[in-house]
């Protein structure tokens, strides 16, 4: 990419919190998630990489991203079946005028593509 990935507090928060339980899970289950070193590596090299100027956080406004994602919401998940930080992540980049979305999780892609983002890493 030739700018910086453009993130929110949201998704930074999500990442953070998902490494963090990922470690709690393979400390209780050493086959699933990964162990702690790893982890602490994994949220160090996320910070080495936003001082860095490889990621960019942009400001979002909650309450605002709160109100379309409960449009959105109401449009699409009976039929999609949609998760609520799956739903927040769409409707802020709505809010932000993103023309992408990335991400890994299909059911994720499958939403904003709907609702009218580019998905490059869909079919990654």
């Amino acid at each position: 990419m030739p700018e910086p990935l453009h993130v929110t507090q949201l998704l930074i928060w999500e990442f953070r919190q998902s490494v963090r339980f990922q470690a709690f899970r393979h400390s209780k289950n050493p086959h699933v998630g990964y162990p702690l070193h790893e982890a602490e590596k994994m949220l160090a090299d996320f910070g080495d990489d936003m001082r860095d100027g490889f990621v960019a956080v942009v400001e979002t406004d909650l309450m605002r991203t709160l109100i379309t994602g409960e449009h959105i919401s109401k449009l699409r998940t009976f039929s999609g079946g949609h998760r609520s930080f799956d739903l927040l992540h769409v409707a802020t980049a709505i809010d932000l005028d993103a023309r992408e979305f990335l991400s890994f999780d299909a059911n994720q892609n499958a939403l904003a593509t709907v609702e009218g983002l580019k998905t490059p890493l869909r079919n990654a």
